[in-house]
């Protein structure tokens, strides 16, 4: 039974003398204390040697792959029938199947061989007696460079710094620009006035400014190009009556070189901003069609990096961007915010302002597990999930629209709760009062008088024979 161990200076293959050790592996480090007691384990066999950095790396990052490489392809099959009759030991798994697969060799790889292969690198040096141990370290640290260029070189599109600074800029360009058009629109107001309300666009209004020069080149200058025919014919309508007033031609190429730097602008910030469409598309595609690209870029902006972000709880990505505004309700016992730059998504400007709360909280979920799977998946193209959820929050945006408050989930014991019935009607006891519609002659007497005393009428017979009639107190 071999033993595969990989070196930065190649591959070595050891001779396992006794077997029986790989059963009992909670002992075996005693058996590696001095590389005399570890040679009478395990014996070197055959080394490869790597020819250079070129093999070494080509060698190292197959491995890492799990892929078997050529130069150990060769080995094995040389070593096959010669040494190698049963089993391999290995200590990836991945890279065992491979061999497998290619040489229909068997292979094993279990905690008990990652046991043996750390005891065997404990004693490494007197092992490969061959190899000095400053050249063994200078090799390892040059590999370690190699394969660390090589990930970089070939996984450019992970760096979310670029994603970072495109941001900051698109942001700052913004702001430059709006003071740019602003300052335009006042400097040129001064000479023609009614522009700026007749054209509202800002390009439109610089393109138009930097053609006509003047408000008297007005009516014979073409602008078909640049404004519809209507706004052309108010434009020149309001020329000829124009309130403003008369500018020199210095001045008018002041305002043409202003113009100027606003197209320039503007054309950059468009060529930034699709820049950073394509950015976003490649390192966080899930968020990127869940939020928007702009949202998603701020919220990487704001974390630092799409690790970062990943780190990040649900219930802090929601908020992520208004920790002014939570600070301050917490130190205050005010309610906290229940948003933060994620309020900018169209899915959230697309509900109502009662389940703006509601909404954004749904989206942050989807959004922290999104991008998770972004920053930590395997397959980095993939917007299966981000497409998902984001249908899973634009029905629960009409359902709570709609005013229909139906659970997406829950137990069944939680959806069969009843609310307690209430009757409306007003209960009535019966009258025997009522039963009579005939009047009564009789006096009624409160019973709300208790002192009240009652008379009863007594018949007596007075001496004559006739009947008389008292009344008496009771």
């Amino acid at each position: 039974m071999l033993v595969l161990f990989e070196t930065p200076a190649g591959y070595a293959f050891f001779k396992l003398l006794d077997e029986k050790k790989l059963s009992k592996t909670d002992d075996l480090y005693h058996d590696f204390e001095t590389p005399e007691a570890a040679s009478k384990i395990v014996k070197l066999k055959h080394f490869e040697k790597f020819m250079d950095t070129t093999e070494a790396l080509a060698a190292t990052t197959a491995a890492v792959e799990g892929k078997l490489s050529k130069g150990l392809k060769k080995t094995l099959k040389k070593l096959i029938g010669k040494d190698l009759q049963d089993q391999l030991l290995v200590a990836d798994a991945k890279l065992g199947n491979a061999i497998k697969d290619k040489l229909n060799l068997s292979c094993l790889s279990n905690t008990s061989v990652q046991e043996l292969m750390r005891c065997i690198r404990s004693q490494m040096d007197g092992l490969l007696a061959g190899l000095p141990k400053k050249e063994m370290a200078a090799m390892a640290l040059g590999l370690a460079h190699s394969l660390s260029r090589y990930k970089l070189k070939f996984s450019p599109d992970k760096i979310d710094t670029m994603i970072v600074q495109a941001v900051c800029l698109l942001d700052d360009l913004d702001k430059e620009l709006n003071n740019y058009i602003m300052r335009c629109r006042e400097w040129y107001g001064w000479h023609f006035p009614e522009l700026g309300k007749i054209v509202t666009d800002n390009i439109a209004f610089v393109k138009t400014i930097k053609t006509i020069g003047t408000r008297e080149n007005t009516s014979s200058t073409d602008l078909s190009d640049i404004l519809p025919e209507e706004v052309e014919l108010k434009l020149r309508e309001a020329a000829e009556i124009s309130m403003g007033t008369e500018i020199s031609e210095d001045d008018i190429q002041n305002i043409r070189h202003l113009c100027d730097q606003v197209i320039d602008i503007s054309s950059y910030r468009a060529q930034l901003y699709d820049y950073l469409k394509a950015r976003m598309m490649a390192i966080a595609p899930n968020l990127t069609v869940l939020v928007g690209d702009l949202v998603g870029a701020r919220l990487i902006s704001h974390a630092g990096s799409l690790i970062n972000l990943a780190k990040h709880p649900a219930s802090t990505l929601q908020i992520l961007g208004a920790e002014k505004a939570l600070f301050r309700a917490l130190k205050t016992k005010r309610d906290t915010p229940k948003y933060g730059l994620i309020y900018h998504s169209q899915i959230v400007g697309m509900s109502s302002t009662k389940n703006k709360g509601k909404i954004s909280r749904m989206l942050a979920a989807k959004a922290s597990l999104a991008t998770r799977v972004d920053a930590l998946g395997e397959d980095s193209t993939s917007i299966e999930l981000g497409a998902e959820h984001k249908v899973k929050v634009e029905n629960r945006l009409r359902l709570l629209e709609e005013g229909n408050l139906r659970s997406i989930s829950g137990t069944g014991k939680a959806k069969a709760r009843f609310e307690k019935y209430h009757s409306t009607s007003e209960v009535r006891q019966y009258s025997a009062a009522d039963d009579s519609t005939l009047p009564s002659s009789k006096r009624k007497f409160s019973d709300s008088f208790p002192d009240t005393p009652k008379k009863v009428l007594i018949e007596e017979i007075g001496s004559t024979g006739t009947r008389e009639y008292f009344l008496y107190n009771k």
